[in-house]
């Protein structure tokens, strides 16, 4: 079954809204084995829901609708299917009922406008709102499958979720589902990832392989269509096994997690504790640390020593190294190193990490925008320090350092570093 996802809203034309309903759904449809072909977005114009209708019935099996069942004269999406179809709309006195007993119970006058909501295409099959109001619609006519869902995406979930799900369930009888396992890289690029695994890529059939890449880490999402998971791994196995012959340095999970979740996972399974000296990354590191439940266990603390003063006084990095004609800077290897050791000592946890650098917009010590350099201390174990030279503007050096501090201390945890 071939899907179009139509969101209806003008407001998604304007861009006051983001449409992240267009993302959920064709999530829950592949799980469910539909393949969504093409996503439209339409205002909230009768003749230009009609005319997408139209378009959509030429190309796919399945139309889903988010928006436009609700309470105002703008809400069109019901009225323009209906009229497309040649069908009347009648009343779901269920509906009807929630709606009066709403207004019953806030003790406030029942407004006309609101019978809207409890309207229902001729034939179509209720979806019940359990957060909401208004009534889903799912009908079928001529072949084509009709699934009228609400804009809210706190409405719309969990009609699609209970009803919604179910009801396609039916329709498609038994059939193959779409099942997947995302790889998660860091240390790479996306480029030099796809570089690697270029043969794989251009000769997949089944199962598939799709990279995408976000800030500092990359993903690739291996995909195949079976009656179960235990089939779908079967299928999978041989195309994860390469890909993880290929790339051990860089796969640091098989989910969708961040690279911070998998740091914060292996000092948990380790008993290891961390601490953080940020200067450049003005605690960007420890926020995402932070983010990741558990994290109390096994992340002390740590100091963004911006200033020089800081450093000296906090982390006891040598003044020599720090200034005069011939120190080496605050940003710099010797400083990145003396960050990370004075770390170590103070918050007294097995590993210290150090970040210092230029994120920008200007040079500073007569050092170029993006240079950076990361330490790590390790209780018993020589201090190591990378240099790194990082393009962006200011927020996307300070993501890119702060990701590759967690990578070589994901690197140290694995043993591959």
């Amino acid at each position: 079954m071939k899907a179009e996802i139509i969101a209806v809203g003008t407001e998604l034309l304007l861009g006051q809204i983001v449409n992240t309903n267009a993302q959920f759904l064709a999530q829950a449809l592949a799980e469910l084995g539909v393949d969504v072909y093409y996503q439209t977005v339409v205002g909230d114009n009768e003749a230009r829901i009609r005319q997408a209708i139209e378009t959509a019935r030429g190309r796919a099996d399945l139309l889903v609708f988010t928006g436009g069942l609700g309470p105002t004269m703008d809400d069109l999406t019901r009225d323009a299917l209906a009229s497309y179809l040649g069908r009347k709309i009648v009343l779901h006195e269920p509906t009807m009922r929630k709606i009066e007993a709403m207004f019953a119970g806030r003790e406030a006058a029942f407004v006309e406008s609101n019978r809207r909501q409890a309207m229902l295409i001729e034939g179509a099959v209720p979806l019940r709102n359990d957060t909401g109001l208004a009534v889903g619609n799912a009908l079928s006519a001529d072949g084509t499958h009709y699934l009228l869902l609400p804009g809210p995406p706190r409405e719309m979930k969990p009609m699609f979720e209970n009803d919604g799900s179910a009801w396609l369930r039916k329709l498609l009888g038994e059939t193959n589902v779409l099942h997947s396992v995302v790889l998660k890289f860091s240390g790479i690029g996306e480029s030099a990832l796809e570089e690697i695994l270029i043969d794989l890529i251009r000769e997949q059939t089944d199962p598939t392989i799709a990279p995408y890449a976000k800030e500092g880490e990359v993903a690739i999402r291996v995909s195949t269509k079976a009656a179960d998971a235990e089939e779908a791994a079967r299928r999978m196995e041989p195309t994860l096994q390469e890909i993880r012959r290929r790339t051990d340095r860089y796969l640091y999970a098989e989910e969708d997690i961040a690279l911070e979740a998998a740091v914060v996972r292996l000092l948990a399974q380790q008993r290891r504790t961390v601490s953080l000296a940020e200067s450049c990354t003005g605690g960007m590191i420890a926020a995402m640390l932070t983010t990741v439940p558990g994290s109390a266990d096994v992340f002390a603390g740590g100091v963004v020593s911006y200033s020089n003063a800081v450093k000296h006084k906090q982390l006891g990095v040598p003044q020599e190294l720090l200034e005069g004609p011939d120190a080496p800077g605050a940003v710099s290897a010797e400083t990145a190193k003396a960050m990370a050791e004075g770390m170590l000592a103070a918050a007294d946890t097995d590993l210290a990490v150090s970040v210092t650098g230029v994120a920008g917009p200007a040079s500073a010590e007569g050092k170029p925008v993006g240079l950076v350099f990361v330490g790590l201390a390790e209780r018993g174990r020589p201090t190591k320090v990378e240099r790194l030279q990082l393009s962006g503007d200011r927020e996307g050096i300070r993501l890119r350092a702060s990701k590759r501090a967690l990578y070589l201390l994901w690197l140290t945890l694995t043993g591959r570093g």
